[in-house]
C-alpha cells in the first residue's frame, strides 16, 4: 500500500503517514526499523505494509516508494 509520510521523530525513529484518503497512520521504531531507511523526509511517497484491520491496523513495515 502507498501512503504520504507526515511526521518523522528522528530520535525516536517513528512517526506517521497519510493514507490516499487522508486517513493518518502511526508507525512505531519496528517498522521504521524493518524498512532498512535512515531517514524520513514530511511529504516523501512510501510504500507500506500493515497487519490487523480497523482500530488494530498497523503499520508492521514503512520503506520509500520506488517506481
Amino acid at each position: 500500500m502507498q501512503a504520504t509520510s507526515f511526521t518523522y521523530d528522528s530520535e525516536s525513529r517513528a512517526g506517521s503517514v497519510l493514507l490516499d484518503d487522508g486517513t493518518p497512520l502511526e508507525f512505531d521504531t519496528a517498522a521504521f526499523d524493518a524498512g532498512g531507511l535512515r531517514l524520513l523526509r514530511p511529504g516523501q511517497r512510501v510504500r507500506i505494509e500493515t497487519a490487523g484491520e480497523g482500530e488494530d491496523r498497523r503499520i508492521t513495515l514503512v520503506t520509500l516508494q520506488t517506481f
